[in-house]
């Protein structure tokens, strides 16, 4: 059974963060979601509200290694195309 962030409830804390790092953008993106809505409803406990809070931390984390990695194939795609190097890395396209 699954407690209040998705993680089984006999399940370490620093389990549910390794596996947080397994999941994909868009996983993460809507766990994240359902753990905002669930704290801004209210009713949880202190203890339930900040473990919600730190699994929000670790998914934001995720989502945000896994944009800087997708910047980061852009930009080298771009600077690819761009033969020379000399066109601009930050450009869209």
């Amino acid at each position: 059974m699954a407690d209040s962030d998705g993680r089984a409830a006999d399940q370490p804390a620093d389990q549910a963060g390794t596996q947080a790092g397994a999941l994909s953008y868009e996983q993460a993106r809507d766990e994240l979601a359902s753990v905002v809505k669930r704290l801004e409803t209210g009713g949880l406990t202190l203890e339930q509200s900040l473990e919600l809070w730190e699994r929000g931390e670790r998914l934001a984390a995720v989502c945000e290694r896994l944009l800087d990695g997708a910047r980061a194939r852009l930009s080298a795609a771009t600077a690819e195309r761009a033969g020379d190097g000399d066109g601009d890395p930050d450009a869209p396209f």
